[in-house]
């Protein structure tokens, strides 16, 4: 699920245009157009393809993985299979973007699927845990640039009249392989292997890439000279995007070092450079906080931090101390996936009554759900006496509290956005999250290795990181009032 929104972030960034001229003739052709039929239906499943992929494989990894850790000797650093995919995530997602503006989508998009395949490949077929963790590092790559160039072809391909078709039909190439993706993949390991979960999918990458790259080769590049970018190279959005990567991943290594004083070190110097990259890349004011937008990237990252950061470690949790199977430890994946649409759909058609005032009530009440829910899916795995289905309910109420908190925050952030700062909002709230989720995962994941490294069992690091991720929740709900300047 982390990224089954964005296609909603998107649809806001959309520049506000005029009416397209129609005649009688034109209305009937408009109506005969299907983003299914000609010239449009080989792009149209060539995109929708390309994004199923990276949700299944997202959220089906994420339910093999305890599995793959514990084959592959990664079980001490089972948080890098995480936090990997998401770092590299937001290096591709930056570098697509800005190639695309320069040479049109094509060619990311192509570059993007390669990588990804290359990445299947060598992580369904990894002898160990470095050179899976390898392979996870290139599906990010390919993950961040799939989803980014998705919304660019979009925007360039379709007419107006047909994008909110395809941001619809994105939506649920996301949404539905994260309903059935941890169930399917569950099974593929359990009667196949853990790599078919990679492997299996090289020939779909394969169909994506021959449906959707002829039509966007044909639409060119974006027919004005490559855009400069004034400055040094480190001061670049891919430059500074590596940089807050770098940065994230050094802090997360050095937190897992016996030796004090090397760890502390490498946690300073890591924490600096992600700082002062994170500065560069978000609205100002968004590390205070402040009223508005910058509390609205904030909110976006606790939120995402609060249930990403305890979903990942639902399986491991559901597997290693329950002992139930992967098909089992999925449902609970599922679970939260239907009860966030559910909340996201209760509060759009509830939304009309806070239109134009600050949504601070929903918010801090989808935060309080979320809440609740870690606590019941903590108590479900931590404690034997409670029925191991119990975090499934858990996840269930915490999904919904999910849906609720984050369509409200979005949707209010928006609207505060300067009609030409509407993209600068969506990527600061779209990179938070992607943050959040490699932060929060690469912390659970020190907790795991600590814990193996001190002879300590799974439950005390999942203790811990249950415990930070309602942290974060309760923290979410105290901070909701500032989503509006108005108050």
């Amino acid at each position: 699920m982390s990224e089954q929104e964005s296609a909603d972030d998107r649809v806001l960034t959309e520049p506000r245009t005029t009416t397209e001229p129609t005649t009688p003739e034109k209305a009937r052709q408009a109506g005969r157009e299907s983003v299914f039929r000609a010239p449009y239906a080989a792009l149209t499943w060539g995109i929708v393809l390309s994004v199923g992929l990276v949700a299944f494989e997202s959220m089906g990894v994420a339910t093999v993985l305890p599995e793959i850790a514990g084959r592959l000797g990664g079980l001490g650093a089972y948080g890098w299979g995480l936090s990997a995919l998401m770092l590299a995530n937001l290096i591709g997602t930056v570098a697509a973007s800005r190639d695309a503006d320069r040479r049109g989508p094509a060619r990311p998009l192509a570059l993007g699927l390669a990588v990804f395949a290359v990445g299947c490949a060598l992580a369904g077929s990894a002898p160990d845990w470095p050179l899976f963790l390898a392979g996870r590092f290139l599906q990010g790559l390919g993950v961040g640039a799939v989803m980014a160039l998705a919304y660019t072809a979009i925007s360039l391909a379709y007419p107006q009249r047909l994008r909110a078709r395809m941001f619809a039909l994105v939506s649920g190439a996301w949404t539905i392989p994260s309903l059935v993706g941890p169930t399917v993949a569950a099974l593929i390991s359990d009667h196949v292997s853990w790599r078919g979960v990679f492997v299996l999918l090289l020939p779909l990458v394969a169909l994506a890439a021959v449906l959707a790259l002829p039509p966007l080769r044909r639409l060119g590049g974006p027919g004005r000279p490559p855009a400069t970018d004034g400055g040094p190279w480190w001061s670049t959005p891919v430059a500074r995007s590596i940089l807050l990567a770098a940065g994230t991943g050094v802090l997360l290594a050095g937190l897992e070092l016996r030796q004090f004083a090397l760890l502390l070190t490498l946690v300073l110097a890591g924490g600096a450079v992600a700082v002062v990259a994170l500065r560069s890349v978000t609205p100002a004011g968004t590390l205070s906080a402040r009223r508005g937008v910058p509390a609205g990237v904030v909110l976006r990252f606790l939120l995402c931090g609060a249930y990403f950061g305890s979903e990942a470690f639902l399986p491991l949790g559901l597997v290693e101390l329950r002992e139930l199977s992967a098909t089992e430890a999925g449902l609970g994946l599922s679970a939260g996936a239907i009860t966030w649409v559910l909340g996201a759909a209760w509060q759009g058609r509830a939304d009309s009554r806070w239109s134009g005032r600050s949504r601070a009530v929903p918010i801090a009440a989808g935060f309080a759900v979320l809440f609740a829910g870690i606590v019941v899916m903590a108590l479900g795995i931590l404690v034997d006496a409670t029925p191991s289905l119990t975090a499934v309910a858990g996840w269930a109420i915490g999904g919904a509290g999910m849906g609720v908190a984050f369509n409200a925050a979005t949707t209010d952030a928006m609207e505060q956005a300067p009609a030409d700062r509407q993209g600068e909002a969506s990527g600061a709230m779209q990179l938070a999250q992607t943050l959040a989720v490699a932060l929060l995962s690469g912390l659970g994941g020190v907790a795991v290795a600590l814990s193996d490294a001190h002879g300590s069992s799974v439950s005390t690091a999942l203790t811990a990181t249950f415990a930070l991720t309602a942290v974060l929740a309760a923290v979410g709900g105290l901070l909701a009032r500032r989503i509006r300047v108005s108050g």
